[in-house]
């Protein structure tokens, strides 16, 4: 049995479930992974995953720097 894909999204972590997202609808698309989507290392950052947010200045690097 053969199947074929426009995409194939390797890690099934937050990037790849949404890159997996946004090329849904446009393309058939395959995400493969080793562990179970929950298991991955997004899921496992349990708040080590930071935003700056409500900057009065345009987002920057710098922002993220300072929140981590």
């Amino acid at each position: 049995m053969y199947h074929r894909f426009d995409a194939v999204i390797v890690g099934a972590g937050g990037a790849g479930l949404m890159a997996a997202a946004q090329l849904a609808g446009k393309c058939n698309v395959a995400v493969i992974t080793k562990l179970y989507p929950v298991r991955s290392h997004t899921g496992a950052a349990q708040g080590g995953i930071a935003a700056a947010l409500a900057n009065v200045e345009e987002d920057h690097w710098i922002w993220h720097m300072f929140d981590t």
